[in-house]
Formats: C-alpha cells, sequence, structure tokens
C-alpha cells in the first residue's frame, strides 16, 4: 500500500515539544538571548551564540531541566 506525501504529513504533529519551549523561554528570561533546541530520544541538544552563555547555561543545567521538566541529557552546542 502506497501512502503519499500529503497523507504522511498529515497525520504529522508539528507542534514544538514541551521541553524545547520551556528551555527557549529559560534563556529567553535569565539572558535575553535567543539559542536553538533539538529534542531527540535521549538527549536535548542546545545551541547558543557565544561560549560565555554556554558555559554559564553548563553551571545552570539543574535549573533548565527542572525548567524543562526533564532527565535527558543536555548538549550544549557552540554556533
Amino acid at each position: 500500500m502506497s501512502n503519499s506525501l500529503a497523507d504522511l504529513l498529515a497525520n504529522k504533529n508539528f507542534d514544538e515539544p514541551p521541553e524545547m519551549a520551556a528551555i527557549k523561554k529559560f534563556v529567553k528570561d535569565a539572558f535575553d538571548e535567543e539559542c536553538e533546541v533539538l529534542v531527540r530520544e535521549r538527549d536535548i541538544v542546545l545551541t547558543v551564540r557565544s561560549s560565555a552563555l554556554a558555559n554559564t547555561l553548563r553551571l545552570k543545567i539543574n535549573e533548565l531541566r527542572a525548567a524543562a521538566q526533564t532527565e535527558k541529557r543536555i548538549v550544549f552546542r557552540i554556533r
């Protein structure tokens, strides 16, 4: 049985995961910076603009996990 691309996309949920929204809000509220967030099965990749911000967020990782309500591993990347 062949499914068309339109049929497959019609059943896809394009909403932002709650972890993603929570992390973006945390970074925006605390540091007034934008970030990119990729939520995967076992981890969350957080891409930020500077190494200083990445290191500061690394120190606040427990607060970040609490805000996102997750136990996934958080990986920091610098753009």
